[in-house]
């Protein structure tokens, strides 16, 4: 795994930060007010990965990072991994359309799988409502609400690319809990299957669908924990 860090023409490094799902607290941005500056940063651009890029010479490197640190901050990771997550805002205190809390979801999601290795990178997108403004049809896996506790779940969506491709609707009005079931199950299955640096929808392309669909009855209901849940492979 490789960090976020790039090079730019102009010889600035453009360096990734990465938050859970695009929130930073009032007392980040005031240290990355007062860090910047410190560190000759010539700017920096929200990108639509809900990640911050900021410019600054490459010599001062080591000392943002430590800055970074300081403030809770971290660098995002990059290459063939589980990247950070999109997520909404949607929650019961924010967005008047979303049907369910996906923003605790999505972070909870950046928590526990990010940065896993992957055949190619992998990435997620977490929608509250059917408008997607997080293009879960255009991640590798999206989850989108279809009401309280009730989720839909997209497979094999690339955006980025000169041919891109729309995710498969793979599940339908699953639970909470089945979404950390399915992700894992995902993820194991796509490292299995996958050929060398082998984006998913291209594996979904040349092994189909199937593979990656659990039974509905090994996906746990509302409320009950995902326990062994892929014990029944190796019945």
């Amino acid at each position: 795994m490789g960090k976020a860090i790039f090079k730019q023409r102009n010889g600035v490094l453009g360096v990734g930060i990465i938050t859970p799902c695009g929130f930073i607290t009032p007392e980040q941005l005031l240290g990355l007010g007062k860090l910047l500056p410190e560190v000759g940063a010539v700017g920096s651009k929200l990108t639509t990965r809900q990640t911050l890029l900021v410019l600054l010479p490459e010599e001062n490197l080591e000392r943002f990072t430590t800055g970074l640190r300081t403030l809770g901050l971290e660098l995002g990771g990059f290459g063939d991994i589980v990247r950070n997550v999109k997520g909404c805002p949607g929650s019961p205190a924010l967005c008047h359309r979303s049907l369910s809390d996906v923003f605790e979801l999505a972070v909870e999601i950046q928590g526990k799988f990010s940065n896993q290795p992957t055949p190619h990178d992998f990435k997620i997108s977490v929608a509250g409502c059917h408008r997607g403004c997080t293009d879960p049809h255009c991640a590798d896996f999206g989850v989108t609400a279809v009401g309280q506790n009730d989720f839909d779940i997209y497979l094999g969506g690339r955006g980025g690319s000169r041919n891109p491709v729309h995710a498969q609707r793979a599940y339908q009005k699953v639970s909470r809990e089945a979404v950390f079931t399915i992700l894992e199950h995902v993820l194991q299955t796509y490292r299995q299957l996958a050929e060398e640096k082998e984006r998913l929808c291209l594996t979904i392309r040349r092994v189909g669908m199937e593979p990656f669909i659990l039974p509905a009855d090994k996906l746990p209901k509302a409320g009950e924990e995902a326990n062994d849940f892929l014990d029944f492979l190796n019945d």
